[in-house]
């Protein structure tokens, strides 16, 4: 399938206002596009580099009309925008990438990884748990420590409980709120990794390089760039990555965060078909960063090579961090985002700060 361009001069309306949000519609501004939010949030990180904000709850239909009406094409930053929103903006003849039958895989932990186990990729045990009273034998059978999280919603460590022998079940059920949740078991794993890629509707793709990601408190700490991985390791995740992409027939770009394992094998943790955090860097390292690779793929544009040109470590300013940005500005290999918010809280992703060193021999 092919889609008409969408020229450069044209209004791309975004779901989400944060600073994934923000970071794209600077990038779709670089190729002449204009940008239009649809939040929540007052004075979200994306309204204040973007042309119009319309403030409204994402269940508010006659606020969706009037967005779908400034804009040409839909995307959206972060993928637990509700179903409903993208299939009444659907409903409206607006093109919106990724659409509905992404999300509804994307936002499911279960679907998501029925979804992966289907096209032969590889995932941690596990069991859908809707009840408690299905949990309790559910444990007995995929054993201890296992990991407890809710289906729906739930990033950064929310909405999960690692179960440890000793640890009650009752308890951690109540503490993710007694919602239908998965049951995973423990993955001994030697590193975290995640690979972008971008697929246009002509069914090209494109893949950034395999990333470590480090983590702090369950939030992304650190992205080490390239994953310090084999050639063959490399090749086979970016190869699954591009086949979820093709699978879903997706028009946009997605994240594919993974595991690699004590033996070696490479299984999917979760998908994100967004622009992912974990991507940063490639504003400074790449010749077409993720974000730029997105308006280019919503847009119908060609897509942009991906290669970088340096290797990077990139590094979440969270909370409190963000106030060291005059210092980070004195490392003259060091490039300094924040995010434009306001109130500084723990854990709060407040910027993130790219480090650039010379392009090793690693892929």
């Amino acid at each position: 399938m092919t889609i008409a361009a969408i020229s450069p001069g044209s209004t791309i309306g975004i779901l989400g206002g944060g600073q994934l949000g923000r970071m794209t519609a600077l990038a779709a501004a670089e190729l002449g596009y204009s940008c239009a939010i649809l939040t929540p949030e007052a004075d979200a990180p994306a309204s204040q580099v973007s042309a119009l904000t319309i403030v409204a709850d994402y269940a508010d239909e006659a606020a969706l009309a009037k967005f779908a009406g400034a804009v040409d094409v839909v995307t959206l930053e972060f993928e637990n925008v509700p179903v409903e929103a993208v299939q009444f903006l659907e409903s409206l003849g607006k093109p919106v990438r990724p659409g509905s039958r992404i999300l509804a895989v994307a936002q499911d932990r279960v679907a998501e990884k029925d979804f992966v186990r289907k096209l032969g990729g590889g995932t941690a045990p596990y069991e859908a748990v809707d009840t408690l009273k299905a949990l309790i034998p559910a444990l007995e059978r995929m054993g201890r420590p296992a990991v407890l999280k809710t289906r729906r919603m739930g990033y950064d460590g929310r909405g999960q409980r690692i179960l440890k022998h000793r640890d009650n079940p009752v308890e951690a059920w109540d503490a993710i709120g007694g919602k239908p949740a998965i049951l995973e078991g423990f993955v001994n794993f030697n590193r975290e990794i995640s690979v972008i890629v971008a697929r246009g509707a002509d069914g090209t793709t494109r893949s950034y390089v395999p990333v470590e990601n480090r983590h702090r408190d369950h939030i992304l700490a650190e992205t080490i760039v390239p994953a310090p991985i084999s050639r063959h390791l490399a090749d086979q995740a970016e190869a699954l990555a591009a086949r979820i992409a093709h699978a879903l027939e997706l028009v946009g770009l997605i994240a594919v965060e993974m595991f690699v394992t004590d033996d070696g094998r490479i299984l999917v943790n979760e998908l994100a078909p967004r622009p992912h955090n974990s991507g940063h860097w490639t504003i400074d390292a790449c010749l077409v960063s993720q974000f730029e690779q997105l308006v280019r793929a919503v847009c119908g544009l060609p897509l942009g090579s991906p290669e970088r040109h340096a290797d990077a470590t990139m590094i979440n300013l969270l909370g409190a961090d963000a106030y060291r940005w005059a210092d980070f500005l004195k490392e003259p290999n060091a490039r300094v985002h924040l995010y434009g918010k306001n109130e500084v809280r723990a854990g709060r992703k407040m910027g993130h700060v790219t480090r650039l060193t010379a392009r090793g021999d690693r892929r």
